[in-house]
């Protein structure tokens, strides 16, 4: 049996050139997830791609470190980094979640140069939805 002879040319095979070098993005969203063990930082578009993303995981934090507000800081800071080398200069942040990251986080959004349109709280409220887990007894 003879083998097919792979196209060199096609497209398939790779990008023709990198798109992460070549897209300007001017304005975005930063969304900010912070539970109590971990806080992520999502850096998407306007239309909902994400551009850039870290967390405190991702940063060096392993344990019960990820859950501080200093691992949220750094998180923040990797995540805007390359986004303000991309051109990013307006945004507007999201904030889900009731960890300890929260304010650590804006706060380094604030000192990062990139100028916030508004800053909003999206954390999920439940209007007497499921039924709690019981109260821990210690």
């Amino acid at each position: 049996m003879i083998k097919p002879i792979p196209r060199i040319s096609s497209r398939r095979n790779g990008r023709i050139g990198s798109r992460k070098t070549g897209r300007r993005i001017p304005k975005g969203i930063i969304h900010v997830q912070a539970s109590f063990n971990n806080t992520i930082v999502t850096v998407t578009d306007v239309r909902g791609r994400v551009v850039s993303w870290s967390s405190a995981g991702t940063s060096g934090f392993k344990g019960a470190k990820r859950g501080t507000p200093f691992a949220a800081q750094s998180a923040a800071v990797n995540a805007i980094r390359t986004v303000v080398d991309q051109g990013m200069q307006r945004a507007e942040v999201m904030i889900k979640g009731p960890g300890p990251g929260r304010d650590a986080a804006l706060r380094a959004i604030r000192r990062s140069g990139i100028l916030l349109s508004f800053v909003r709280d999206v954390t999920p409220m439940p209007h007497n939805g499921c039924r709690p887990p019981k109260k821990r007894r210690v």
